[in-house]
């Protein structure tokens, strides 16, 4: 049997993330990244170079520790108290003049016709400039 070449490529989709902190670090060309807990900073870095064609210049990660939840197995069993996973979050720095786009919209069809459908500014009305008396 013959090897299919595809095997070894991994399919990594990444998406910064879209919250109202990463909206304010974008100001900063700072981009946030959910990834996985394996993956190093140089990893990171080239993963985010190859998908959006963009120089990166620093990257900085996170661990977010999961939060306490309490349990219960049933009515008279004692509850018990678990965590949620850890997650990882990488902070890109991308060089200036570089971005990714993540809150702006594409700009429709529909209202670039539109735009240009808009009526013409017409002549002043010759009674337009007379007060009336």
């Amino acid at each position: 049997m013959a090897k299919n070449d595809n095997t070894n490529i991994q399919l990594h989709l990444i998406e910064p993330r879209a919250t109202e902190k990463s909206y304010l670090e974008q100001t900063n060309r700072i981009y946030v990244f959910p990834v996985k807990k394996s993956q190093g900073k140089q990893e990171i870095a080239k993963m985010v170079e190859k998908e959006f064609n963009v120089t990166v210049t620093d990257v900085r990660t996170l661990i977010r520790n999961g939060k306490k939840t309490k349990f219960s197995k049933g009515k008279h069993a004692y509850p018990g108290i678990t965590h949620r996973q850890d997650k990882k979050f990488a902070y890109v720095r991308l060089k200036e003049g570089d971005s990714i786009k993540v809150f702006d919209e594409p700009e429709s069809e529909t209202s670039a016709k539109e735009a240009s459908k808009a009526p013409k500014a017409k002549k002043a009305d010759k009674n337009a400039g007379k007060e009336n008396k």
